[in-house]
């Protein structure tokens, strides 16, 4: 039995696309035991993963952070004497945690912050989607791709009975993602608010509006006709939420990569950033709304608050009518598809 730790202590969605890789170790070490050292929103996310034995949580700009946090969380490590880790963070701290616990096999990427402290570099390809990057550190060969997220059955109760009520019986469900943590990865709130609108009118259809609680500040327009679930969820109880929807709009974040864990059809609009950063939807269903007539794409890997050129094209171009339209031919495409099964 071998003791395997992975380190990563990323943004939601870089957890989510890590599933896969929970998954190959179990399968490349069938008797393992595996333990996940993430954020705590990370933790939540990974919650009755059946591949992990257990998720820590280190709040490196809470509780944990600092110095001395790094050095509590790699003592603690160092007791459970693990005999690999898989570290796909490339941040100079989580390469260092792993040192100080004394692991004996560190594995990481050739580009890490700390691959001083690794003792095999794996080749960080840019070329690659996330998931088949994350994969390589395994550096076998691995057939099993899906993203899985595992909600609770309390999860799926508490959406039962959230849209109790909500007239969504013989409904088309359209989530929008309105959030993002970067400005420039936002599709403007005022085209939403559009498309809202155009959305409402139809009668075979109820919008869904998902986020964390950092988008009840947004100034989202809409009517009865649309369901607000905007901080009204836990990750899983989104991803719940998300699985039972036709369709989801969404900017470039976590909605994106959550949503391709299911048949949810995803339509995602890059603005700062590109499919070929490897973070575009995982999933079959899926497709990206970009402007590719711009040089100035992307302007960086995670987007920032304000457009660098000052014109915000990348966005801006991107129309309501557009989007719209081809939520119209997905639906009909759907319905279509039903039919001949």
């Amino acid at each position: 039995m071998k003791k395997i730790l992975i380190f990563h202590t990323a943004f939601i969605g870089d957890i989510v696309l890590s599933t896969p890789l929970i998954k190959n170790i179990k399968k490349l070490y069938p008797e393992s035991e595996i333990t996940y050292v993430t954020t705590p929103a990370g933790r939540v996310v990974l919650s009755n993963n059946p591949y992990l034995k257990e998720v820590i949580a280190y709040d490196k700009r809470g509780k944990n952070k600092g110095f001395k946090g790094m050095l509590n969380l790699a003592k603690e490590l160092r007791n459970k004497k693990f005999d690999i880790a898989y570290i796909p963070h490339r941040y100079l701290r989580s390469s260092l945690i792993c040192f100080l616990s004394k692991i004996p096999l560190k594995i990481g990427y050739d580009i890490s912050e700390g691959k001083l402290f690794l003792n095999k570099k794996i080749e960080y390809r840019k070329d690659l989607h996330e998931v088949e990057r994350l994969l390589k550190l395994l550096d076998t060969e691995c057939n099993d791709k899906k993203i899985e997220l595992y909600p609770s059955k309390e999860d799926k109760e508490y959406i039962d009975n959230y849209l109790k009520d909500k007239n969504t019986n013989n409904k088309k469900l359209i989530a929008l993602a309105i959030g993002s943590k970067w400005n420039t990865k936002r599709w403007p709130i005022e085209y939403f608010n559009e498309l809202i609108e155009q959305l409402e009118s139809l009668d075979d259809v109820r919008v869904v509006l998902v986020g964390g609680n950092e988008e009840k500040e947004l100034p989202v327009r809409y009517s009865d006709k649309t369901i607000n679930a905007i901080g009204e969820t836990s990750l899983l109880q989104l991803a719940e939420l998300i699985k039972r929807c036709d369709l989801i709009v969404t900017n470039d974040s976590s909605p994106i990569h959550i949503a391709s864990a299911f048949e949810t059809y995803i339509i995602a609009i890059f603005g700062a950033t590109v499919r070929e950063l490897g973070f575009y939807p995982w999933s079959q269903n899926s497709e990206v709304i970009e402007n590719n007539l711009l040089k100035c794409r992307p302007c960086g890997l995670h987007g920032g608050n304000e457009c660098p050129e000052k014109h915000f094209k990348c966005m801006l171009d991107i129309k309501p009518d557009l989007v719209y339209e081809r939520i119209l031919d997905v639906l009909k495409e759907k319905q279509i598809e039903n039919s001949c099964n």
